[in-house]
């Protein structure tokens, strides 16, 4: 039996917004990130992606658009257990001919890692796993940055380090931001929020003014 994940989405992102998507369980927030990552492939509809039509796109190209693309953080943070966490930002500068010298530093230091640079991923706690996923997405500056539940793992205080940088790479970089959450506490931050339930946008809201990461609580 067919099931629709997403039904009658209407939706037009524009460059450099920051999108907070909320929705329980179920109600195909992550769904809309893999299909706007290429990781999944629409069965129907129009998807246009910085003037792309990623429904047409092949293997190859859905591989080259998702490598130069596109930054992901996920909920798992599919770090290499073999590399240590200076190596994995490392691998994808590389990939992405991005590399230059000292940049994973750079970016695990903003994280708060600066002192865990050697460590192996089985040598982190889950929250510092993440902030590694998230260095090296900052490491990549995507033009599209697609975050499910970025801040899961993290306590409140390192969370708000983290979007805040996720909020500088979109205000520095021109970035688009989506962030899928369930935790509504995050939507005054946002440019734009939107509310699914059951494959459908329920609720478009821009705020006038976004507040700073910093002054969220939860």
């Amino acid at each position: 039996m067919a099931v629709d994940a997403l039904r009658g989405v209407d939706l037009t992102i524009g460059v450099g917004e920051f999108v907070v998507v909320l929705g329980p369980s179920g109600s195909g927030k992550t769904t809309l990130l893999n299909l706007l990552g290429a990781i999944e492939s629409p069965s129907g509809g129009r998807l246009m992606v910085s003037g792309q039509d990623l429904a047409s796109l092949d293997n190859d190209q859905r591989t080259t658009f998702r490598r130069d693309g596109v930054g992901f953080v996920f909920q798992f943070f599919n770090l290499i257990p073999s590399l240590t966490a200076r190596e994995n930002v490392e691998l994808v500068l590389e990939l992405t001919g991005r590399g230059k010298a000292g940049k994973a530093e750079h970016h695990l230091d903003q994280v708060g890692l600066g002192e865990r640079l050697d460590n192996f991923p089985a040598q982190l706690s889950g929250g510092e796993q993440q902030r590694v996923a998230i260095a090296r997405a900052l490491a990549k500056e995507p033009p599209l940055l697609l975050c499910d539940e970025p801040t899961g793992a993290l306590d409140v205080d390192t969370a708000k380090v983290v979007l805040g940088l996720l909020r500088r790479l979109q205000q520095d970089h021109g970035t688009t931001v989506l962030l899928v959450t369930h935790n509504a506490a995050l939507a005054p931050m946002a440019d734009r929020v939107l509310r699914m339930r059951s494959g459908v946008i329920t609720n478009d809201a821009r705020n006038d003014r976004p507040v700073p990461a910093e002054s969220l609580d939860w």
